[in-house]
């Protein structure tokens, strides 16, 4: 975070202690993360596969979506997750199969783009950061194989995240070399509701993102801090958020404005992608650029259910002079789990990805 307090003697500073306070929620979370319970909707194993000339299978995109979250839910290589797909199906009696390893990485590549099954009511606080996952290319092959030294590769993660419930709301990956505002506008438009707010970094300043968030609605509010060497735009008229923010920190300065406009729930953003990284991983598995950002759209959305189960909530220590605006878990769903050898009927609605809710999407 640019112009953290106290920047200059920061090394002084003692770290600050926090305490959960949901620790037995919490913790029957972390457990229902690793469970195997799930229950598949009536309408999605009629509409799981078809046969075409020769008896071969043909999946539906809610299949291979599923075989894709149970990989990245449990870190499974494609051939394991065939194996874990089809010893499911067998233990819940269906007739059904599982995707092969090599469909499931072939169809990966034309997989539509996936949405949040269920986003908060609005108007939405939108936390917008990105991140660079790491990708296996040639480079690293050659510093392996021959010790060679090699520019690192990888990938830009864009996220935009609810302030409120810590959900990822939209993502969009893409390369190394696009600049950050660029995917402001895909962001908001994957964002199905109202969005009052609107928070970035620094990285963000400039005209380009305050006017895709003005083209997208009115009425939203930019908090982005602007540079040290920033000025006012000089328009006549009205002044523009930006030339505001400008003005409040010329008067008040820039901790005064930063305290004014609550612009420390950037953080949140940034604890998002630590999750990302430590639950779902550091680095891109799939090769191909379509097949890598399917493979981010599945972890986001197997991250989003895995807070679902169980999310901290933390408070500091009582005599510290900061609070932690923890956040807390999640509404359980009202659908009833069955084990691994029954079935239900299940709520309808949402997307495809929700006829087969994983590991982490209930409170079984």
């Amino acid at each position: 975070m640019a112009h953290k307090h106290n920047a200059a003697r920061r090394h002084h500073i003692p770290k600050m202690s926090f305490k959960v306070q949901n620790w037995p929620v919490y913790e029957a979370g972390l457990r229902r993360r690793g469970s195997l319970t799930l229950w598949i909707e009536d309408s999605a194993l009629e509409h799981w596969q078809s046969f075409g000339q020769g008896g071969q299978a043909r999946y539906t995109d809610a299949a291979i979506q599923t075989s894709l979250m149970l990989r990245t839910a449990f870190k499974l290589p494609l051939r394991q997750t065939e194996g874990l797909m089809a010893s499911i199906l067998t233990l819940m009696d269906l007739t059904i199969s599982a995707p092969d390893h090599t469909t499931v990485s072939r169809r990966a590549v034309t997989l539509p783009v996936m949405q949040p099954a269920l986003v908060p009511h609005g108007p939405l606080h939108v936390l917008i950061d990105s991140t660079g996952p790491q990708v296996y290319g040639a480079g690293q092959w050659l510093e392996v194989k021959h010790g060679l030294k090699s520019r690192r590769m990888w990938r830009k993660l864009h996220l935009a995240v609810d302030a409120a419930s810590g959900m990822i709301v939209a993502q969009t990956l893409t390369d190394q070399d696009v600049d950050d505002p660029s995917p402001v506008a895909p962001l908001l438009d994957r964002i199905d509701g109202p969005i009052g707010r609107v928070t970035a970094d620094g990285a963000y300043d400039g005209a380009p993102a305050h006017q895709t968030v003005a083209a997208h609605g009115d009425g939203i509010e930019v908090v982005i801090p602007p540079r040290s060497t920033a000025v006012p735009s000089g328009d006549p008229g009205v002044p523009t958020q930006r030339d505001r923010h400008l003005a409040m920190i010329a008067e008040q300065g820039r901790l005064a404005w930063q305290a004014a406009t609550d612009y420390g729930q950037c953080s949140l953003v940034e604890t998002t992608m630590g999750r990302y990284k430590a639950l779902i991983g550091p680095r891109l598995r799939a090769r191909g650029f379509a097949a890598q950002q399917t493979e981010a759209a599945i972890g986001t959305a197997v991250l989003n259910r895995m807070l679902a189960a169980g999310r901290p909530k933390s408070s500091a220590f009582s005599g510290s002079s900061h609070s932690s605006s923890g956040l807390g878990p999640s509404q359980p769903p009202s659908a009833k789990c069955t084990n691994a050898k029954s079935r239900a009927s299940a709520p309808k609605g949402g997307s495809a990805l929700n006829h087969l809710l994983i590991t982490d999407a209930d409170n079984c």
